[in-house]
């Protein structure tokens, strides 16, 4: 399998595992925190939704809220509409006044309330799960089963609008949602509070009553929250209605709230526009009033749709980052984490509602994780080519191939201006028919060493032995300088190193080894040259075969050279022609041949 296909099987892959992990819920807190910070933010409000509280200092003048009567809000109603020209467009009271109580406080609420039809009061259905049978003798659990509705008195009922103040909360228990309707059992409807209220302020101003908002199977919408905590309350209690202390003038024509607005009254929900403070429940039902006069509803976009997208474009993004440089992997992360929540935001204004998280958070994930990979697989092709090279070439050329990379090594072979030099044990032959095996092999061993390290110290390439030849080339796999002078140097070191090895060898072993060298410089094609299964980095062409017939032709201890050689080297070497009549097996030509004797510098 190839580079490429491999490369996209795996971003598939991975991908699709990131796109189930979305779909099942792995990333929702961080999602829905990171949608409430970039959707749901403070706008500027029309002045014309006020709320009044059953506030802390209400409860010190009127007393306990446990205690009060329902004239208490009898009285409040007839403040707030006393002044025909301040009147209130609308007046929601968000308090449950359900069953009977006293009966002459019960007509009196109803007598205020109804006396100017402008009035919304509150209801409650209390869910839970039920078994449903259907006609076919199957059953289903149904998870928001109506168990009970309360609503108003008659008498209150009779005269008043009512809405539902029920909430549905999120998995992580932050509010982002209204039920626009709850459908009973009986085959009623009954709005929400706040489209109830909406709707008799829509006939006072001339607005659409009945509005399109886009809602789930359960009737829910997507809440846009315009207002924090106390963003429609001014101040004014319940208290002030009934000492006749408030700015009436400031309700006319409005829409008017009345609810809990103390702690101790427990009536308070998380908010998705400011999760640290809680916000009453009066003022989350202004809120979707405040969404509801500017007709800002957002359609949630399919989780299914938005999958898919997030499945293409995070396989192409990992697609190249796993194959491609760091600076474009880089540019094309920071376009699809950036723009992708650019897009949401813009997208958002528009009316639709995307996971903001997804695209951002795969892309970055696939980013961080293919750079660590790619670098992972930098540090082991780097530690393969050293691994690799040091046993062939100096130090510092090793250390130059990991500077340049594996490029440097010309995979499959490039035309190389080179030094190639070949030596060769001189009488080997016959000097191992006398010798144990396992002295041939130290002689043989302690030889290769030798030319080994000369190569190495003159910064060469070792290509191989052959048997007791060994062949070094410069100049590649990376460009030198001198390199034509480096490889005469090397030879030169194994005559001189060649006399102390035979000092040596005819101590142990009654044996002495002299060598017989050639060099000669030109084009000649270097890689990685054989079968996929086996392959050498080696020369070939022939200017190896020319230093190779060179080499053949010395006598021991002699190095010979081509005229290439030392016309490139000029009087830096001291050379002796042996004239050009002396032919090279296998070549048609007579060739030329010197005898390096030295460098200059040393005579």
């Amino acid at each position: 399998m190839n580079k490429p296909i491999r490369n996209a099987m795996v971003s598939l892959l991975l991908s699709a595992l990131f796109t189930a992990a979305a779909l099942a819920g792995l990333f929702y807190q961080p999602d829905q925190m990171l949608s409430d910070w970039l959707y749901q933010q403070p706008k500027a409000l029309d002045g014309n939704i006020f709320v009044i509280g059953i506030d802390e200092r209400a409860m010190e003048d009127i007393g306990p809220y446990q205690t009060w009567g329902r004239d208490v809000m009898a009285m409040a109603l007839e403040a707030l509409n006393a002044d025909p020209d301040c009147r209130p467009a609308v007046i929601g009271i968000d308090v449950l006044y359900t069953g009977e109580s006293d009966p002459e406080l019960d007509a009196y609420l109803a007598e205020a309330a109804g006396a100017y039809d402008n009035v919304v009061v509150a209801s409650v259905a209390n869910f839970d799960a039920q078994l449903v049978t259907q006609d076919d003798g199957s059953f289903y659990m149904q998870d928001y089963a109506i168990a009970s509705y309360e609503e108003p008195y008659d008498s209150l009922k009779a005269v008043t609008a009512q809405g539902h103040i029920n909430a549905m909360y999120d998995q992580d228990g932050v509010l982002r949602h209204g039920i626009l309707q709850i459908d009973l059992p009986d085959g009623r409807s009954v709005p929400l509070f706040a489209y109830a209220i909406y709707q008799k302020y829509a006939l006072a101003a001339g607005l659409p009553v009945e509005l399109e908002v886009p809602t789930d199977s359960l009737h829910r919408f997507y809440v846009d929250f315009s207002a924090l905590p106390g963003g429609f309350y001014d101040g004014v209690s319940v208290a002030d209605l009934l000492s006749g202390d408030f700015p009436a003038e400031l309700f006319a024509d409005a829409i008017v709230l009345i609810g809990p607005y103390a702690p101790g009254l427990s009536d308070y929900v998380t908010t998705a526009i400011d999760r640290a403070s809680l916000m009453y429940g009066v003022e989350y039902q202004a809120n979707i009033i405040q969404q509801m006069i500017q007709r800002s509803f957002k359609r949630e976009v399919s989780d299914l749709v938005q999958a898919a997208a997030l499945f293409v474009i995070a396989a192409a993004c990992l697609w190249v980052f796993i194959g491609g440089r760091l600076f474009p992997s880089t540019l094309l992360w920071a376009a699809t984490a950036g723009g992708g929540v650019l897009l949401c935001r813009v997208l958002y204004g528009a009316g639709w509602v995307l996971h903001p998280l997804w695209l951002p958070l795969g892309t970055t994930l696939f980013y961080v994780g293919a750079v660590a990979v790619n670098y992972v697989r930098a540090s082991l092709e780097k530690r393969r080519i050293s691994e690799t090279f040091k046993r062939y070439v100096a130090p510092e050329i090793v250390g130059e191939l990991l500077r340049e990379g594996a490029d440097s090594l010309g995979l499959g072979g490039k035309l190389c201006d080179i030094a190639v030099l070949f030596v060769d044990i001189r009488g080997f032959t016959t000097m191992s028919e006398g010798l144990s095996p396992e002295e041939v092999v130290s002689i043989l061993n302690r030889y290769l060493s030798l030319t080994t390290d000369c190569i190495m110290k003159n910064q060469g390439t070792l290509d191989k032995f052959v048997g007791d030849c060994t062949m070094a080339i410069w100049n590649a796999p990376i460009a030198q300088e001198d390199y034509v002078m480096k490889a005469c140097q090397a030879a030169l070191d194994m005559v001189e190193g060649s006399r102390a090895l035979s000092r040596q060898l005819m101590d142990q072993f009654g044996r002495t080894v002299s060598f017989g060298v050639g060099v000669h410089c030109g084009s000649a094609v270097v890689g990685n040259i054989g079968a996929e299964m086996r392959m050498d980095f080696t020369a070939i062409g022939d200017t190896v075969n020319t230093a190779a017939r060179l080499e053949a032709n010395a006598p021991a201890g002699k190095i010979y050279i081509s005229r290439d050689v030392a016309d490139r080297l000029g009087d830096r070497i001291v050379t002796t022609s042996l004239g050009d009549g002396i032919a090279l097996k296998g070549k048609a030509k007579k060739l030329e041949i010197l005898l390096l004797e030295g460098l200059a510098k040393d005579r």
